[in-house]
């Protein structure tokens, strides 16, 4: 019976939503859409130093976002060097590979990235359920069909944290915010070998 009724709080626990799991409270949801403001100017070149560890390999170099028009950007990942390493585009929840190295043209990998870089320049997206605790905000929307949680502290986007089954698999941190540029950014994949490390570059 001992052994039932742990067994029933493990199950309980392990079924309860990641807002509840985070001590998230169920508040009216907003008209008004999700903000990402990081990479929403056109008049910006957002440049960072990167690093990308994946398939037990590390690569460095500079990674460089633009804003093009509505819904589109460009991104380039380049070796200190200038050679490429990818270049991809994107238009609404369209992609583009125009270029990428041999060593990384790997479907599964490809996917990845479209699905990382889709969420970390996607400027708005439509509220499907708001949670509260304290100061911090909770919004979730999807993003290429995937479960996705924005979390805001004191009203400024912290984290993008995307859902399987419950858990997260990849979150996004933003740190060091300064004129909606998002100094330092880390990307983690829980369920791939795979973190994306970026520190801007200012002039």
């Amino acid at each position: 019976m001992r052994f039932f009724l742990i067994s029933l709080v493990f199950l309980l626990v392990g079924c309860a939503s990641y807002p509840k799991k985070n001590g998230f409270v169920r508040v009216e949801d907003s008209d008004r859409p999700i903000q990402n403001p990081y990479f929403s100017d056109t008049l910006v070149d957002y440049i960072y130093k990167a690093k990308i560890d994946v398939f037990d390999k590390s690569f460095g170099g500079i990674l460089v976002l633009k804003k093009l028009g509505p819904a589109s950007h460009r991104i380039a990942f380049t070796t200190e060097m200038g050679n490429t390493l990818f270049d991809f585009s994107f238009l609404n929840d369209g992609f583009k590979v125009n270029r990428i190295l041999k060593e990384l043209d790997r479907k599964i990998l490809i996917n990845i990235l479209r699905k990382d870089f889709t969420a970390l320049i996607r400027e708005q997206n439509s509220i499907l359920e708001q949670y509260q605790k304290e100061s911090e905000s909770l919004k979730k929307a999807t993003i290429l069909g995937k479960e996705h949680y924005y979390l805001y502290q004191n009203n400024r986007l912290a984290q993008i944290v995307r859902i399987g089954k419950g858990t997260p698999k990849v979150v996004f941190l933003f740190f060091e915010i300064n004129d909606n540029i998002a100094q330092q950014i880390k990307i983690t994949h829980y369920n791939f070998k795979l973190t994306i490390a970026l520190k801007a570059i200012i002039d």
